[in-house]
């Protein structure tokens, strides 16, 4: 699963989601991607089998780029165990996806394959998403003026 090699601190604060993604939403790399739509956390784990479920699906076609990393580190402290103390340890990691975020792209297959890759994977990430190609983000306004 992808998690930092290294960090200058261990434990963060949680942060806020407010507002759009300013960066990373246009298609960059490939033809469709998946963009989200609500504001989450999404795991290391989630990633990994959104991945897994696209790759599957296009048998070894094609290319996937993964745009979000998780850098944050979620803490928890053990269950039954009373309030103070300090802060719990590290469980998981995870990327932080504000509306707008291009989170997957795909390339190199068939544009049916790669909506139905990209519908699979939406099903294994916990926010809403939305299937977009590249003439949707870029061309959208061109073509009104």
């Amino acid at each position: 699963m992808l998690m930092p090699k290294r960090v200058k601190r261990r434990k963060q604060f949680r942060g806020n989601m407010k507002g759009k993604a300013l960066r990373g939403n246009t298609i960059s790399y490939g033809e469709y991607g998946i963009i989200a739509t609500e504001p989450c956390w999404i795991r290391s784990n989630q990633i990994e089998a959104a991945r897994v479920a696209m790759t599957r699906y296009i048998k070894r076609g094609g290319k996937v780029w993964i745009k979000i990393f998780p850098d944050k580190p979620v803490t928890a402290k053990p269950a039954e165990t009373r309030m103070g103390s300090g802060k719990g340890t590290l469980e998981y990691w995870v990327a932080v996806v504000k509306p707008g975020r291009v989170m997957f792209e795909i390339a190199g297959v068939p544009e049916e394959t790669a909506r139905e890759a990209l519908r699979l994977a939406m099903h294994k990430l916990p926010c809403k998403c939305k299937i977009v190609s590249r003439a949707d983000l870029e061309g959208g306004d061109n073509s009104e003026n």
